[in-house]
């Protein structure tokens, strides 16, 4: 096992990643503030792993309650929300009882979000079971659930008492879910790390073939990565910003196809080499440089072209991203593979020639 620290001072948290982490049900009890948790998973990953991970629980004298969501970036709503609510009322849940995340993206999104809420604060503990999920949405405390105008418009930033990454879960990840993990590994890359985009090239195969050691290795070093932004940068107002690569392309992406038609992986990658793409455009990365972008995401699977949604669909729904300021729209782009930067000098023709080279081929 190998533990990270998020460095927040008197909230820094540990992440522990390593294999079969998900069977000590004693690293948890340090992190309770009451021998009580609600478990929240959803019906796919639930019938897996539920039992395995409440049962040491159960053993250590825990009290566990258990909420079972559908499974599906389309219930990242209110209504699946209110249901945990439900639930935690139903169940007689305190402002010390723990909230626990024991699943992807969706399930800790939401269910951060819950604890965020529920009696206007509650511990939060995650336990991720995807790679999207293991480097980068369980650490760093955004939470939200979806509008049917926007991605993530709702929410909060609720730190974790403790992200819990079990790498031997990923064995039970369909390839498709494997692939969109990659897409956010390859991020921290582009954006901060050249040495770790050249690992990436040099071992791309190892990771889509679940070797664990490379699996290990890049868990860690995006969470690394992550954990350093966040440090430095907790609530967005900097240098976070930078981790949003690809995501305003992206978000446009699954809310303008419909939440869940593509994964939120396969959408940030479209979405990153859009950004990319305009990056070129600025004179930033040349030709070479955007080869080896584009190669990368071929290589891992990944889609290196958007659906062909009509240009100012993508323009409109770009303009609820978070990044808006004063009404101009900016994006993360890359003065070139490891440097990134939060701009709006981009042109609104070159913003649409990006979106034009980037989607006419899916």
């Amino acid at each position: 096992m190998e533990t990270l620290t998020v460095a927040l001072g008197a909230r820094s948290y540990p992440i522990l990643v390593g294999r079969g982490v998900l069977d000590r049900g004693e690293l948890l009890l340090p992190f309770l503030r009451q021998l009580k948790v609600a478990i929240v998973t959803n019906a796919t990953v639930g019938p897996l792993y539920l039992d395995r991970f409440a049962e040491p629980l159960r053993r250590a004298g825990v009290s566990v309650s258990e909420i079972v969501l559908p499974d599906g970036e389309q219930f990242k709503n209110w209504p699946t929300l209110n249901s945990i609510f439900d639930a935690l009322l139903a169940g007689r849940c305190e402002r010390s009882t723990t909230l626990v995340a024991l699943g992807g993206g969706v399930v800790g999104d939401i269910t951060g979000f819950a604890a965020a809420c529920f009696q206007r604060g509650m511990p939060l503990i995650q336990v991720p079971t995807t790679l999207l999920a293991q480097v980068d949405s369980s650490v760093g405390g955004k939470t939200a659930i979806n509008h049917p105008l926007g991605k993530n418009m709702i929410g909060a930033f609720h730190q974790p008492q403790v992200v819990l990454a079990d790498t031997e879960t990923l064995s039970t990840l369909p390839d498709r879910e494997l692939r969109a993990g990659v897409a956010e590994i390859i991020k921290y890359g582009l954006i901060r790390d050249l040495p770790f985009f050249e690992w990436l090239e040099a071992n791309i195969e190892r990771l889509l073939s679940r070797d664990p050691a490379a699996l290990s290795e890049a868990i860690c070093r995006s969470c690394r990565n992550k954990a350093e932004v966040v440090a430095a940068d907790e609530h967005e107002r900097g240098e976070r910003a930078l981790l949003n690569l690809g995501h305003t392309f992206g978000h446009a992406i699954e809310t303008g196809i419909g939440y869940g038609e593509w994964l939120h992986g396969e959408a940030v990658a479209a979405g990153t080499m859009m950004a990319a793409e305009l990056s070129s455009q600025l004179g930033w990365l040349d030709s070479r440089a955007l080869g080896r972008v584009e190669r990368l995401f071929h290589r891992a699977g990944l889609p290196v072209s958007g659906p062909n949604l009509a240009i100012e669909r993508y323009l409109e729904l770009m303009q609820n991203d978070k990044k808006v300021q004063d009404g101009n729209l900016r994006f993360v782009l890359l003065k070139r593979i490891g440097q990134s930067v939060v701009t709006d000098v981009a042109s609104p023709a070159q913003v649409r020639k990006a979106i034009e080279l980037r989607s006419a081929h899916v």
